[in-house]
């Protein structure tokens, strides 16, 4: 598959979808607390995304998948299958939401604490933010991808924690997942160049213990082998003349 340039009609279209998916993780923000299950946390985004919204979650059937949203709490490193099981004081979870509205996508995942968390998981979930925003800021026309992968693992590797190898940043727009995929370590110099009009996410998924992780009999959810916690961000952005703009900031971060 080829890298597409979004023309500026298509990166409008982005800047709306991408909106509405922060403003869904914005929105669910209150109804993360002791007691709630991820199953319960799914049908407040989906009926939000489809009856307030009027948009598409996108993960739902995608490929099979079986929920509206991805839940990944503690140990869990990506595509957590929101269930029954309830949350407990001290645990985190990612929460990562596509939209699709008018044909585009929008997509982005936050980091909640679920009660009070203890100084290791909100360092690392700080400094997983910090690696994600470290990746963006790299981004203009004539920078390489594995500059932006360096730059993260550069981050996660000198603050003790690892960055997850096997998933990655991807394109986006019409499609949920296009070129280019955004490795979150590398090289500089090396990969695609970046130009004016791509569209990405930025993702890094880190772990406090060991970069090494398996995938579930369920086929979906992604853990750490060492059962350490893990932590993710991601925003939706394009490459502007200059720099970049995000298409999927939060109430907090717009202001």
């Amino acid at each position: 598959m080829a890298v597409t340039i979004k023309t500026a009609e298509e990166i409008n279209k982005m800047r709306i979808a991408g909106r509405l998916a922060a403003d869904v993780l914005d929105m669910i923000g209150e109804h993360v607390k002791i007691g709630v299950s991820t199953e319960e946390l799914d049908t407040i985004c989906h009926d939000y995304i489809v009856n307030a919204q009027q948009a598409i979650p996108a993960p739902l059937n995608y490929h099979g998948f079986p929920k509206s949203i991805c839940t990944s709490v503690n140990h869990q490193v990506c595509h957590g299958i929101p269930g029954g099981k309830k949350l407990k004081n001290g645990d985190i979870i990612n929460i990562d939401i596509t939209v699709i509205k008018d044909g585009f996508h929008g997509d982005t995942s936050r980091m909640f604490i679920v009660g009070e968390g203890s100084i290791l998981t909100r360092r690392l979930i700080d400094i997983t933010r910090q690696a994600m925003w470290k990746g963006i800021e790299m981004v203009k026309p004539g920078v390489h991808i594995g500059d932006i992968g360096h730059a993260i693992q550069t981050l996660v590797e000198s603050s003790g924690y690892s960055v997850v190898r096997e998933y990655c940043g991807h394109g986006i727009g019409r499609e949920f997942h296009e070129d280019p995929q955004i490795l979150h370590y590398g090289t500089p110099g090396n990969g695609l160049t970046l130009q004016a009009g791509m569209c990405f996410t930025i993702e890094p998924m880190v772990n406090a213990g060991k970069r090494q992780i398996k995938l579930l009999p369920d086929k979906w959810t992604v853990v750490t082998k060492d059962r350490k916690p893990s932590a993710q961000w991601e925003h939706t952005l394009a490459v502007t003349e200059d720099g970049f703009e995000v298409f999927t900031l939060g109430a907090e971060e717009r202001s």
